[in-house]
């Protein structure tokens, strides 16, 4: 049985969460991170929910422009961290280096793609213990990763099949 509580907050998502999303998503470059702004909105509204039930759009969308201006953030820290890491590998190798051409294919993938390449070799995991991260079965986990190999292959620039080899791609 639901609370009082539960079925306010049900009726105000039901009537809210369209214009949220909406708002959102003329903000932000995926649908998927739209979705997943839109949803942390809700999240924020029900942890506040016992404090102040606020029902308002207004402040919902005040909420996901804060959260918007995280997503940037964020978004923003990653690219500057990365193009350090793509400088360092080019004092350290030149334009040529191996290090740069992974790094740029790297940088080319969707980011799902990425995550699951890197799980699997920066931080080492088997496909068990993949599929435990990211909550998923293991064949799925088996296929999503052949899938992000096959876009780490099309990334990377002709004659680098050595790297993409010692990758497992």
């Amino acid at each position: 049985m639901l609370s009082e509580r539960e079925l306010a907050f049900i009726a105000i998502h039901k009537d809210s969460y369209a214009g949220v999303f909406r708002f959102v998503r003329r903000r932000v470059e995926s649908p998927e991170v739209a979705e997943e702004i839109a949803a942390d909105v809700f999240r924020v509204a029900w942890q506040k929910w016992a404090d102040e039930p606020r029902t308002d759009i207004a402040w919902l969308l005040t909420v996901a422009r804060n959260l918007i201006g995280n997503a940037y953030r964020s978004r923003d820290r990653q690219q500057a961290l990365q193009e350090k890491l793509r400088a360092a590998a080019v004092l350290a190798g030149g334009h040529g280096s191996e290090i740069v051409a992974v790094h740029d294919a790297m940088a080319a993938l969707r980011e799902k793609d990425r995550d699951i390449l890197q799980l699997a070799y920066w931080d080492g995991l088997d496909t068990p213990e993949i599929a435990g991260v990211l909550e998923c079965s293991e064949s799925a986990a088996k296929v999503r990763l052949h899938r992000a190999r096959a876009a780490f292959r099309k990334q990377m620039p002709a004659g680098a099949e050595k790297m993409t080899q010692r990758m497992g791609a």
